[in-house]
């Protein structure tokens, strides 16, 4: 669905203004592939930030604490 709502403003905007609508469809690549290490960043992060919450609350997962669901009445 994200596909085709991006293909369908390119459309739009290729009736529009064809120059813009060229340069966004060679540029489009060459924008994706520069954020590729910033999604690899991102990820590493987030794992490092789960490894760090999963050793701080061992202790209290050893000891039988669960989590309880907040249920509003």
């Amino acid at each position: 669905m994200k596909a085709l709502i991006l293909f369908v403003g390119w459309c739009i905007l290729l009736v529009l203004s064809w120059p813009l609508a060229l340069i966004a469809a060679v540029l489009f690549p060459v924008v994706w592939l520069l954020s590729l290490p910033l999604r690899l960043i991102a990820l590493t992060v987030e794992a490092i930030f789960a490894l760090l919450s999963a050793i701080l609350l061992l202790p209290a997962r050893l000891l039988g604490y669960r989590r309880r669901d907040c249920k509003t009445t």
